[in-house]
């Protein structure tokens, strides 16, 4: 961040933010927003309740599972997408329709099929993620220098080991871009399912403070969810740098 010519040290913003944050809640303009100071010191007591981690615990599992399958399904569809003309031809629309669209309107016909349970918890936060890996996979694909391709077909590599070693890591930086984007839509699916199909988790939290208009907890809350959002984009953002001399090299 720059001002007046100068370069501020990292994460400045926040603290500008946080600034006025505390200024609006002083000044007490609206009861939704308490002063960031109050909010902190509720977010210390909180996160030692049993309720709290109990939420932790539930939310964590459910968006573990639903990104794990939105990363194992994805990036194989990816890539044979990437790889394959016809598959590209019949899939690409489908994918670019729920990239698109307004998946929150699903969750009621998901509920129908699949009932009130964490398992369509977790198959509403792998839909929130897997279409953006599926894409990210096969432009990295598409990316792939095809001298590489011919190159393991001449030395007779099979199709499970171009797949293995030549396209997963030579699409890998495209991946991980997509596995970073699909994980920060991944928190949104995973709080939706939890206040639409089942009051649990996070979700049954942020039910029970804004219903009863705690709204020190409330945002302290938010601020654990957007924090934990943040940390996982910037570590997948650290591994995405690390790999990135895999695009150079194609």
């Amino acid at each position: 961040m720059m001002a007046f010519g100068y370069k501020l040290p990292a994460m400045s913003s926040l603290l500008v933010w946080a600034a006025l944050w505390e200024i609006v809640g002083q000044l007490e303009l609206t009861f939704f927003v308490p002063p960031i100071s109050t909010v902190v010191v509720t977010l210390f007591g909180l996160v030692q309740t049993s309720a709290f981690l109990n939420a932790l615990a539930v939310t964590a599992s459910a968006f573990v599972a639903g990104v794990f399958f939105a990363i194992v399904i994805g990036i194989p569809v990816g890539i044979l997408m990437g790889k394959s003309r016809l598959l590209d031809e019949l899939l690409l629309p489908w994918v670019n329709i729920f990239v698109s669209a307004p998946l929150t309107a699903l969750v009621p016909v998901l509920m129908v099929l699949f009932g009130f349970g964490a398992q369509t918890i977790i198959i509403t936060t792998s839909l929130f993620a897997i279409w953006i890996i599926i894409l990210n996979a096969r432009a990295g694909v598409k990316q792939i220098n095809r001298s590489l391709v011919e190159m393991s077909r001449v030395f007779g590599a099979s199709s499970k080991d171009a797949f293995f070693k030549i396209y997963l890591w030579a699409a890998l930086p495209e991946i991980l871009g997509g596995v970073r984007i699909g994980v920060i839509r991944a928190v949104k699916g995973v709080i939706i399912g939890q206040l639409l199909i089942s009051i649990v988790g996070f979700g049954a939290l942020f039910e029970l403070y804004s219903s009863n208009f705690l709204m020190a907890e409330f945002w302290a809350v938010l601020i654990v969810l957007f924090g934990l959002a943040f940390a996982i984009s910037e570590f997948l953002g650290y591994l995405e740098r690390k790999v990135s001399y895999y695009a150079a090299s194609r």
